[in-house]
């Protein structure tokens, strides 16, 4: 169970980084003219924050306990929100990559260890 667990913990940081990101995000959007633009960066800030909250739901409720559903709603929903982070983001040099990468790396380690974990369980 650690390996499930430790996934956990590491998904629930992973979502409170984003909470944070997600308010930055909405930071910045009032700083703009009001417009599409400042919509659509408040429609990021929000989608932002779903993502954070879903990770931390499955975290807490699913991959602590090293459920099979919390598995692979975690490993899509979360792999394509860093996914998309790394490609429009990342990739073409927005933003540094350290701190930047905090995200990917939190979602990568807790990846691994909760496909670590599910592997474990099925091979027992």
């Amino acid at each position: 169970m650690i390996l499930a667990r430790t996934g956990a913990v590491l998904y629930f940081l992973w979502g409170l980084l984003h909470v944070m990101a997600a308010y930055k995000v909405y930071i910045f959007g009032q700083a703009l003219e009001e417009g599409m633009l400042q919509g659509r960066i408040y429609q990021d800030a929000w989608n932002l924050l779903f993502f954070a909250i879903f990770g931390m739901v499955m975290a807490v409720k699913y991959n602590w306990h090293n459920h099979a559903t919390g598995y692979w709603f975690s490993l899509f929903v979360i792999s394509a929100g860093d996914i998309g982070f790394i490609v429009t983001i990342l990739i073409p040099g927005y933003l540094p990559i350290i701190p930047s990468a905090l995200g990917p790396l939190l979602w990568l380690l807790a990846l691994g260890f909760s496909s670590a974990a599910m592997l474990k369980e099925k091979r027992a």
